[in-house]
């Protein structure tokens, strides 16, 4: 399926998640191909789930966005077959963190946790660096066919791993 024949499926969702007498929760979830017409889906899902949830601190917000997005264009960028790479995105707010969930159907691969960052002349290789540095936690694993990316930031002044 080509994405130059139809234009880029984008399903959105938004609902309260009550656990089991847990704290209540938001999630909000896209899902769509991952083509770079639906980063820009990807900011508006999260620019929702700031509105909705004032008391976020701005720089929390803008962190977790900055890593979210450049996972997010890793896949869009790296993900074979090119413009067929399906993806689902899900944000949840919780009391104490941000999460995110990118699941996707692009190829194997294995990325490379702990590099530091490249030097200025470098052409790439900054995303993965990048989001390590400013979430407290970032999980990757291949299950059957799809890539699972799992990426927390704590808010406000909590403590940094």
């Amino acid at each position: 399926m080509s994405t130059g024949s139809s234009p880029p499926t984008t399903l959105w969702r938004r609902r309260a998640v009550t656990g089991d007498g847990g704290p209540r929760r938001t999630e909000y979830t896209l899902e769509g191909f991952a083509v770079p017409e639906q980063l820009d889906a990807v900011h508006t899902l999260l620019a929702q789930a700031a509105g909705d949830h004032p008391w976020l601190d701005p720089t929390d917000v803008m962190l977790f966005e900055t890593a979210i997005i450049e996972i997010a264009n890793n896949v869009v960028e790296y993900g074979r077959p090119e413009g067929e790479v399906r993806w689902k995105f899900t944000i949840r707010v919780h009391e104490e963190e941000i999460e995110a969930e990118l699941e996707d159907t692009g190829q194997t691969f294995t990325p490379e946790h702990g590099r530091e960052m490249p030097g200025e002349d470098a052409e790439g290789g900054r995303g993965l660096a990048l989001a390590e540095a400013v979430l407290d936690q970032i999980e990757f694993q291949r299950f059957e066919d799809t890539n699972h990316w799992r990426m927390v930031r704590r808010l406000g002044g909590l403590a940094r791993g």
